[in-house]
Protein backbone atom coordinates (compact mmCIF):
# COMPACT_ATOMS: atom_id res chain seq x y z
CA UNK A 1 0.00 0.00 0.00
CA UNK A 2 2.94 2.34 0.50
CA UNK A 3 3.68 2.12 -3.21
CA UNK A 4 0.19 3.19 -4.33
CA UNK A 5 0.78 6.97 -3.91
CA UNK A 6 4.15 6.70 -5.65
CA UNK A 7 2.62 4.79 -8.58
CA UNK A 8 -0.18 7.39 -8.84
CA UNK A 9 2.37 10.24 -9.02
CA UNK A 10 4.45 8.43 -11.65
CA UNK A 11 1.36 7.72 -13.80
CA UNK A 12 0.22 11.35 -13.61
CA UNK A 13 3.70 12.52 -14.68
CA UNK A 14 3.67 10.09 -17.60
CA UNK A 15 0.24 11.31 -18.73
CA UNK A 16 1.29 14.94 -18.34
CA UNK A 17 4.30 14.25 -20.57
CA UNK A 18 1.96 13.11 -23.36
CA UNK A 19 0.10 16.42 -23.58
CA UNK A 20 1.14 18.99 -26.11
CA UNK A 21 1.15 22.71 -25.78
CA UNK A 22 0.13 24.92 -28.66
CA UNK A 23 1.02 28.58 -28.95
CA UNK A 24 -1.62 30.88 -27.57
CA UNK A 25 -4.08 32.02 -30.19
CA UNK A 26 -5.67 35.43 -29.82
CA UNK A 27 -9.09 36.25 -31.17
CA UNK A 28 -8.91 38.24 -34.39
CA UNK A 29 -12.03 40.31 -34.99
CA UNK A 30 -13.72 39.55 -38.31
CA UNK A 31 -17.09 41.19 -37.70
CA UNK A 32 -18.44 44.64 -38.23
CA UNK A 33 -18.60 46.98 -41.18
CA UNK A 34 -15.48 47.59 -43.25
CA UNK A 35 -13.48 50.58 -42.03
CA UNK A 36 -11.57 52.74 -44.48
CA UNK A 37 -7.85 53.27 -44.02
CA UNK A 38 -4.70 54.37 -45.84
CA UNK A 39 -4.27 52.63 -49.19
CA UNK A 40 -7.96 52.11 -49.93
CA UNK A 41 -9.31 53.61 -53.14
CA UNK A 42 -12.90 54.80 -53.00
CA UNK A 43 -15.22 55.59 -55.89
CA UNK A 44 -17.15 58.77 -55.12
CA UNK A 45 -20.30 59.60 -57.05
CA UNK A 46 -21.70 63.11 -56.72
CA UNK A 47 -25.06 63.00 -58.46
CA UNK A 48 -25.39 65.84 -60.97
CA UNK A 49 -21.64 66.56 -61.11
CA UNK A 50 -19.62 64.25 -63.36
CA UNK A 51 -16.44 66.29 -62.75
CA UNK A 52 -16.32 65.33 -59.06
CA UNK A 53 -17.42 61.73 -59.60
CA UNK A 54 -14.29 59.59 -59.78
CA UNK A 55 -11.94 57.41 -57.70
CA UNK A 56 -9.86 58.85 -54.86
CA UNK A 57 -7.13 57.23 -52.77
CA UNK A 58 -7.12 57.47 -48.98
CA UNK A 59 -3.81 59.17 -48.16
CA UNK A 60 -1.31 58.56 -45.34
CA UNK A 61 -3.24 60.91 -43.06
CA UNK A 62 -6.46 58.95 -43.63
CA UNK A 63 -8.11 61.60 -45.77
CA UNK A 64 -9.45 61.92 -49.31
CA UNK A 65 -8.16 64.97 -51.20
CA UNK A 66 -11.45 66.14 -52.67
CA UNK A 67 -11.72 69.01 -55.19
CA UNK A 68 -13.21 72.27 -53.90
CA UNK A 69 -13.20 71.24 -50.23
CA UNK A 70 -9.67 69.85 -49.73
CA UNK A 71 -8.79 66.86 -47.54
CA UNK A 72 -11.77 65.13 -45.91
CA UNK A 73 -10.88 62.65 -43.12
CA UNK A 74 -12.35 59.17 -43.70
CA UNK A 75 -10.01 56.80 -41.78
CA UNK A 76 -11.85 54.51 -39.40
CA UNK A 77 -15.23 55.29 -40.93
CA UNK A 78 -17.45 53.27 -43.24
CA UNK A 79 -18.31 54.19 -46.81
CA UNK A 80 -21.59 55.65 -45.48
CA UNK A 81 -19.65 57.83 -43.03
CA UNK A 82 -17.37 59.01 -45.85
CA UNK A 83 -20.37 59.89 -48.05
CA UNK A 84 -21.92 61.95 -45.23
CA UNK A 85 -18.64 63.77 -44.53
CA UNK A 86 -18.14 64.59 -48.21
CA UNK A 87 -21.76 65.77 -48.56
CA UNK A 88 -21.39 68.04 -45.50
CA UNK A 89 -18.15 69.47 -46.88
CA UNK A 90 -19.78 70.16 -50.27
CA UNK A 91 -22.87 71.66 -48.62
CA UNK A 92 -20.63 74.13 -46.79
CA UNK A 93 -20.79 76.77 -49.54
CA UNK A 94 -20.26 74.73 -52.73
CA UNK A 95 -23.46 72.82 -53.52
CA UNK A 96 -27.07 72.85 -52.41
CA UNK A 97 -28.22 69.46 -51.08
CA UNK A 98 -25.36 67.35 -52.49
CA UNK A 99 -26.19 63.68 -52.99
CA UNK A 100 -22.98 61.69 -52.51
CA UNK A 101 -22.35 57.94 -52.64
CA UNK A 102 -19.07 56.23 -51.73
CA UNK A 103 -18.06 52.64 -52.46
CA UNK A 104 -14.83 50.67 -52.35
CA UNK A 105 -13.05 50.74 -55.70
CA UNK A 106 -9.91 48.94 -54.54
CA UNK A 107 -9.06 47.53 -51.12
CA UNK A 108 -5.70 48.20 -49.50
CA UNK A 109 -3.26 45.31 -50.01
CA UNK A 110 -2.43 42.46 -47.65
CA UNK A 111 1.10 41.31 -46.85
CA UNK A 112 2.48 37.79 -46.65
CA UNK A 113 5.87 36.51 -45.54
CA UNK A 114 7.63 33.46 -44.22
CA UNK A 115 7.74 30.01 -45.79
CA UNK A 116 6.03 30.89 -49.08
CA UNK A 117 7.52 31.23 -52.55
CA UNK A 118 6.94 34.96 -53.12
CA UNK A 119 6.73 37.22 -50.08
CA UNK A 120 5.41 40.74 -50.42
CA UNK A 121 2.31 42.84 -50.82
CA UNK A 122 -0.63 41.67 -52.92
CA UNK A 123 -4.03 43.10 -53.88
CA UNK A 124 -6.85 42.02 -51.59
CA UNK A 125 -9.98 40.42 -53.05
CA UNK A 126 -13.18 40.47 -51.02
CA UNK A 127 -13.77 37.21 -49.14
CA UNK A 128 -10.13 36.08 -49.32
CA UNK A 129 -8.87 33.43 -46.89
CA UNK A 130 -5.37 32.56 -45.67
CA UNK A 131 -5.38 29.63 -48.13
CA UNK A 132 -6.16 31.97 -51.06
CA UNK A 133 -3.47 34.41 -49.92
CA UNK A 134 -0.88 31.63 -49.86
CA UNK A 135 -1.91 30.62 -53.39
CA UNK A 136 -1.63 34.24 -54.53
CA UNK A 137 1.92 34.29 -53.17
CA UNK A 138 2.94 31.24 -55.20
CA UNK A 139 2.33 28.52 -52.61
CA UNK A 140 4.45 26.99 -49.88
CA UNK A 141 8.14 26.31 -49.68
CA UNK A 142 9.25 22.77 -48.85
CA UNK A 143 9.71 23.55 -45.15
CA UNK A 144 6.40 25.37 -44.54
CA UNK A 145 3.89 24.50 -41.83
CA UNK A 146 0.95 23.68 -44.10
CA UNK A 147 -1.71 23.48 -41.41
CA UNK A 148 -1.94 27.03 -40.09
CA UNK A 149 -0.51 30.53 -40.17
CA UNK A 150 -0.22 33.62 -37.99
CA UNK A 151 -2.25 36.71 -38.86
CA UNK A 152 -1.36 40.19 -37.62
CA UNK A 153 -4.25 42.68 -37.76
CA UNK A 154 -4.56 46.25 -36.58
CA UNK A 155 -7.51 46.78 -34.25
CA UNK A 156 -7.72 50.40 -33.23
CA UNK A 157 -4.31 51.45 -31.95
CA UNK A 158 -3.14 47.88 -31.30
CA UNK A 159 -1.69 45.13 -33.46
CA UNK A 160 -3.36 41.80 -32.68
CA UNK A 161 -1.68 38.46 -33.41
CA UNK A 162 -3.56 35.20 -33.90
CA UNK A 163 -2.69 31.65 -34.92
CA UNK A 164 -5.36 30.68 -37.44
CA UNK A 165 -6.43 27.82 -39.69
CA UNK A 166 -6.12 28.07 -43.49
CA UNK A 167 -9.79 28.89 -44.10
CA UNK A 168 -9.69 31.93 -41.81
CA UNK A 169 -10.93 35.08 -43.60
CA UNK A 170 -8.32 37.79 -43.94
CA UNK A 171 -8.91 41.52 -44.22
CA UNK A 172 -7.19 44.27 -46.18
CA UNK A 173 -4.01 45.39 -44.43
CA UNK A 174 -3.45 42.03 -42.69
CA UNK A 175 0.03 40.54 -42.50
CA UNK A 176 0.17 36.76 -42.82
CA UNK A 177 3.20 34.80 -41.64
CA UNK A 178 3.61 31.18 -42.72
CA UNK A 179 5.97 29.55 -40.28
CA UNK A 180 8.48 26.77 -40.73
CA UNK A 181 7.38 23.33 -39.65
CA UNK A 182 9.31 21.48 -37.01
CA UNK A 183 9.67 17.75 -37.32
Amino acid sequence: MRWLPLIAVLLSLAVAGCTTTRPTAYAVDTKGPYQLDTGDVVRVTVYGDAELSKSYKVDDKGAVAFPLVGPVPVRGGTTEDAAQRLARALANGYMRNPDVAVEIDQYRPFFIQGEIKTAGQFPYVYGMTVRAAISTAGGYTETADRGRAVVYRRQGDEMVKGAVELDFPIAPGDTIVVQERWF
